[in-house]
């Protein structure tokens, strides 16, 4: 069994993140997951929230706004919408992704609203958690 597998973080700007990883923590639509080296395939929604990295070479650490995770038994590849180094979050990046949500939300048609209200929740949910 190995003990790394292939990971790598893209958005639609720029790759984050290439590296070998012993583990990547997933902030997953229906839950956070793990995944590791050998992994069940699987294909996965994201929500927003902190996405991590551990390796050889120690631990990252992402925000992520939603986007797509596809884990193989040799690699996790993460699709974000967007996506950041811990680094580089900030209250006034959250102040606009809040406010981008809540828009979203008041404009969303009926079959939408949960979701779309679950989206700003969430958003502000990851705010408090970075302490922005």
């Amino acid at each position: 069994m190995a003990d790394t597998f292939d990971f790598e973080l893209v958005s639609p700007e720029r790759r984050l993140a290439a590296m070998a990883a012993a583990e990547v923590q997933i902030p997953g639509a229906e839950g956070d997951l793990t995944a590791m080296p050998q992994h069940a395939p699987l294909i996965t929604t994201l929500r927003p929230g902190i996405l991590r990295v551990s390796g050889p070479n120690g631990e990252q650490s992402f925000v992520v706004t939603g986007g797509f995770a596809e884990i193989t038994p040799e690699a996790a590849s993460v699709l974000a919408e967007r996506a950041l180094s811990m680094e580089d979050a900030n209250g006034a990046l959250f102040d606009e992704l809040v406010a981008e949500a809540k828009t979203a939300a008041d404009a969303a048609p009926e079959d939408g609203k949960a979701a779309a209200d679950k989206l700003v929740a969430d958003m502000q949910a990851l705010r408090s958690t970075l302490g922005v």
